[in-house]
């Protein structure tokens, strides 16, 4: 019985392998936990093939997105937004102001960014705060929001 086999895997796996590599792993493993859930493929030269091509797909994908993030991380760059909201003694606000205050402010500019991307704590002060938006992995764009009194 073989101690190794080839597989090429179709996902990234910790500790295994890059997706489109070519693995050597344990019959049992493959058989039993890689193959049934799709994350890898027996290494023949038409299933070597097809996962390369579809790897230079994702990567032409990914590298279209990655630039139209980039696009939207300058525009971005450049907004600032202003949400009023109602306060009471000491200009303590009633409420916070929420990532998905954010998103609405946002979209009332014309941009559409969804809320989850958003990276902030809920602010619970009035002025100025600086608010991350992950756009990509590695693209990220920074908006000024200011909370002012209603």
């Amino acid at each position: 019985m073989a101690t190794h086999i080839h597989v090429v895997l179709t996902e990234d796996l910790h500790n295994v392998g890059k997706s489109g590599e070519l693995v050597k792993v344990r019959p049992g493993f493959a058989r039993n936990y890689l193959i049934p859930r799709g994350l890898a493929v027996g290494a023949t030269a038409e299933n070597v093939s097809r996962i390369e091509h579809e790897k230079r797909v994702a990567e032409a994908r990914a590298a279209k997105t990655r630039s139209e993030a980039e696009q939207l991380a300058g525009k971005l760059g450049q907004v600032k937004l202003t949400i009023s909201r109602p306060v009471g003694e000491g200009d303590k606000l009633y409420g916070s102001v929420t990532a998905r205050d954010i998103e609405e402010a946002l979209a009332a500019q014309g941009f559409s960014v969804d809320r989850r991307r958003i990276e902030t704590d809920t602010i619970k002060s009035l002025g100025a705060h600086t608010v991350t938006i992950r756009l990509a992995p590695s693209i990220t764009a920074s908006v000024e929001v200011t909370v002012s009194a209603k």
